[in-house]
């Protein structure tokens, strides 16, 4: 089967609005990471880098420089799709929670390291296989090591115990949070030469919960603003809204071809579809398909006419 696809539109307002520095929102999983909350937990994992780095250092016997990239809130799904095939995760428990957390090891970097403790010079090729049982308890003691620097760095603010308990090598059966779930991921650098190898620290935030606890004040203090500031409030959120671009996709019905016709295709080549100039086109906003429209030209432009809702849509 072979489809045909209009190039996409975008509806929105092509003015000053929509110079706006918007941002994708989830209302399923809204983020809990204020700005306040972010500055202390960089500067928390700041303080494990530094410290993994002089670990590392006097473990290697040679030079490495450890350095935060970033912390941020994902859903797990997300976090175990950026996982390599096959990765090198530690699973380890929150003890008295009955949580888990991830603590991932990048291939260069389980190379470099076993390399390195192995006497080495740590400048093989990346590891493209599953760890050894030898190999795995080489870099375990890596993450030994961060889950001793996680309590520390969070002992002042939410005191808790982390045992490794777990590996696994394939990210999709990494059983530690729901795939939706919301989870705080620390990625550390760790460059050695020109080499710079990421060790990704997932924990679920429903672990860190008295941590962020306080930022509830927001919208407790959002509630208590007056009718005329929630009316302020209400228009500047409908207008950011509205002028948000949505991309539209028209994809003209399916039609058939044989294997003979296709394999005398060619640059400029026409293709007979059959199918009608006046037939019906589906319309997608977004992934989701939402109206029904025929196809045409404006000014010389391809153009569709919106005839129809489909049925059975939810537009919420």
């Amino acid at each position: 089967m072979i489809s045909e696809t209009l190039p996409p539109a975008h509806v929105g307002v092509p003015h000053a609005s929509a110079a706006l520095n918007a941002q994708a929102y989830d209302f399923r999983r809204p983020h809990r990471v204020s700005t306040e909350r972010l500055c202390a937990l960089e500067a928390m994992y700041e303080r494990l880098a530094k410290a993994l780095e002089g670990w590392l250092t006097s473990r290697i016997r040679g030079q490495i420089d450890v350095r935060l990239a970033s912390v941020e809130q994902f859903a797990f799904g997300e976090f175990t799709r950026s996982l390599p095939m096959p990765c090198a995760s530690f699973i380890f428990d929150v003890t008295g929670t009955g949580q888990k957390g991830v603590i991932d090891v990048s291939p260069n970097l389980c190379t470099f390291i076993i390399d390195r403790l192995f006497g080495g010079e740590g400048t093989g090729a990346p590891l493209t296989r599953i760890l050894t049982p030898i190999e795995r308890m080489a870099v375990r003691g890596v993450a030994d090591k961060v889950t001793s620097l996680l309590q520390e760095i969070w002992q002042d603010h939410l005191p808790m115990e982390c045992t490794i308990t777990g590996f696994e090598s394939t990210p999709d059966v990494l059983q530690v949070a729901n795939r939706e779930d919301p989870v705080l991921v620390a990625n550390v650098e760790c460059r050695s030469g020109t080499t710079t190898s990421p060790l990704l620290i997932c924990m679920p935030l429903s672990v860190l919960d008295t941590f962020f606890r306080s930022s509830g004040q927001q919208p407790m203090a959002l509630l208590a603003a007056n009718e005329e500031e929630r009316e302020r409030t209400r228009q500047r959120s409908e207008a950011a809204l509205r002028s948000t671009r949505v991309p539209l996709t028209a994809r003209l019905p399916d039609f058939q071809l044989s294997l003979r016709d296709l394999a005398q295709v060619t640059e400029g080549s026409i293709l007979r579809t059959g199918i009608p100039k006046d037939a019906r086109v589906i319309v997608r906003a977004g992934s989701q398909e939402r109206f029904i429209g025929l196809a045409g030209r404006v000014n010389g432009n391809l153009a569709v006419r919106i005839v129809d809702a489909l049925p059975n849509v939810s537009h919420t």
